[in-house]
């Protein structure tokens, strides 16, 4: 008797669990469709919608697919960025280095004594981002010997074919003539520092770099912002991402580097003039770079403060970024994305997760 009423029991709960685990196809009812998947969702990155009058937008501006290097299509580079939330992407496939050319040579049995169409994976990008709302900054990689000479991301330029020469610094003047803005990649990357070889002194020099990274994929270089300080130039943090984000990222629990552009509008026009007036900040692996005063604007926006008594506060983070303070001489406090502390005394302190120089942070007055 026990036996029956065990299975019965046990019938009973396989059709409620099949019950609430499926359901009917809309369109075949002889299918049947897992209840509790779900379609891929946008991980929001929460920022403050604006600092200081300008909107923010989530920026990858180093990123390569199969048509140079890297190991999907541009078309799932965009979607993956759109997934991880992102709002602007620069296409940036080198110039000089396109390794699987020839195998998809080999696989179309196409003719590859003729040119190929360097702005081929842009088109490609342009045309999946307008479903997905990503703005896509044309671009290319002049990629030269990183130890001898260095790498160089020109941005928003007007056609890749045109810009190679086989001098390195003729080829950065050649996207200069196009409008590009010009970012100096990886500064410190197969080197034993940040000193310039003598093609990045000439680059310098005749003023055609606009920006340098301080973060590439895990690499920071803290002795670049003191460079962009002097000379004028934004600062960037990005991923440089060949493999899928989950491969290079997601799967080790990291947020992907980003450059935090602050631009009056999602466009050409917009982000080009923050990134020419030095608008940015560089984000990666929980730190943030940049100058002092963007730094300071962006933490209050980001935090709420309200006055509890005498000189008891809370501090409310709104945003998704962590931050690491510390009050005066006092032992550093955290103050994780969405959660609540409690701090008595002068409402400055030092956040110890942003960097305003190779060895400063900023000194925030915090405002109501």
């Amino acid at each position: 008797m026990k036996r029956v009423l065990l299975s019965a029991a046990l019938m009973s709960f396989a059709a409620v669990a099949s019950a609430q685990n499926y359901y009917q196809d809309a369109e075949n009812p002889d299918m049947l469709r897992f209840g509790d998947y779900r379609e891929p969702v946008r991980k929001e990155v929460v920022l403050p919608c604006q600092v200081g009058g300008y909107n923010v937008y989530k920026s990858d501006l180093h990123t390569h697919t199969i048509y140079s290097d890297g190991s999907v299509t541009p078309q799932f580079r965009i979607k993956e960025a759109w997934l991880e939330g992102l709002d602007v992407v620069a296409v940036t496939e080198h110039i000089e280095y396109r390794p699987f050319e020839n195998e998809f040579g080999e696989y179309v049995n196409a003719d590859r004594s003729k040119e190929r169409d360097l702005n081929a994976a842009v088109r490609l990008a342009q045309k999946e981002a307008a479903y997905w709302g990503i703005f896509i900054i044309p671009g290319t990689e002049i990629t030269r010997d990183g130890t001898t000479v260095g790498h160089f991301n020109a941005l928003f330029t007007k056609d890749n074919n045109k810009v190679y020469d086989e001098d390195p610094v003729q080829a950065i003047r050649n996207a200069k003539a196009q409008g590009a803005l010009v970012m100096h990649n990886h500064p410190g990357w197969w080197r034993t520092s940040i000193n310039y070889t003598e093609t990045e002194r000439v680059a310098y020099s005749e003023g055609l770099i606009d920006g340098v990274e301080v973060m590439n994929y895990n690499e920071f270089y803290p002795g670049i912002i003191d460079r962009v300080q002097e000379k004028g130039l934004f600062i960037a943090a990005n991923t440089d991402i060949h493999a899928s984000s989950a491969e290079d990222f997601n799967s080790y629990g990291y947020m992907r580097p980003m450059t935090l552009i602050f631009a009056t509008e999602k466009t050409e026009r917009g982000l080009r003039e923050a990134l020419e007036a030095g608008r940015t900040l560089a984000f990666g692996f929980n730190t943030l770079c940049g100058s002092e005063d963007l730094l300071a604007d962006f933490f209050n926006a980001s935090v709420c403060v309200k006055h509890v008594s005498g000189e008891a506060y809370t501090l409310t983070n709104r945003s998704s970024v962590p931050y690491v303070l510390q009050f005066g001489d006092a032992n550093p406090v955290h103050l994780d994305p969405f959660t609540t502390i409690r701090i008595s005394g002068p409402l400055q302190c030092k956040v110890l997760n942003m960097f305003c120089g190779k060895d400063e942070h900023p000194l925030v007055d915090i405002y109501f």
